[in-house]
């Protein structure tokens, strides 16, 4: 299953879901995805299909292993992966060295087990506003579920998971 970025930061004001299916399908990507954020509606540890959970590994664009399946994110570790194995945007930019993304801190709006903080999720991701907060994780740690809490006005990265795998009929 892959885990791409946004092509561009957002703030805690954002339509995830439908920019997550919208930037894949201009990429060309035949699955669905959906935004790694724990929304009203649903747990992030429950965005991937049961079926789909233990025995498919989590891939950058270029199918390199960041974590050896969705489960392992959610262990405890704060979602600790290789800081080596780049996480790319759609448009194929390594958002940790690339410009556009000037602050490396990804959102989530979860705790370490990737269960909803209504607290501190943007409401529900519909604010941008300078006093509401949002739970995110600063990437350079290594961690995608480290639990610091930012403004919802800042500008971060989004990640979109592949919620259901799709095998290529021509691959």
């Amino acid at each position: 299953l892959h885990l791409i970025a946004l092509n561009s930061p957002f703030s805690g004001d954002m339509r995830a879901d439908f920019q997550c299916f919208q930037q894949a399908q201009l990429a060309g990507l035949k699955s669905t995805y959906r935004a790694f954020l724990s929304s009203h509606l649903q747990d992030l540890a429950t965005v991937v299909r049961k079926t789909d959970r233990y025995h498919l590994p989590i891939v950058n664009l270029k199918g390199e292993t960041l974590f050896n399946n969705w489960e392992s994110i959610f262990n405890g570790n704060d979602g600790q992966f290789n800081i080596h194995v780049p996480i790319y945007s759609f448009d194929g930019r390594n958002i940790m060295t690339d410009p556009s993304w000037p602050q490396k801190v990804v959102w989530h709006g979860s705790t370490a087990n990737g269960i909803r903080l209504v607290s501190n999720y943007c409401e529900a991701w519909h604010t941008a506003d300078v006093g509401a907060m949002g739970q995110a994780s600063p990437l350079k740690t290594g961690k995608l579920l480290e639990q610091n809490i930012y403004s919802c006005s800042n500008q971060f990265i989004v990640l979109c998971i592949e919620n259901s795998f799709v095998s290529d009929p021509h691959g």
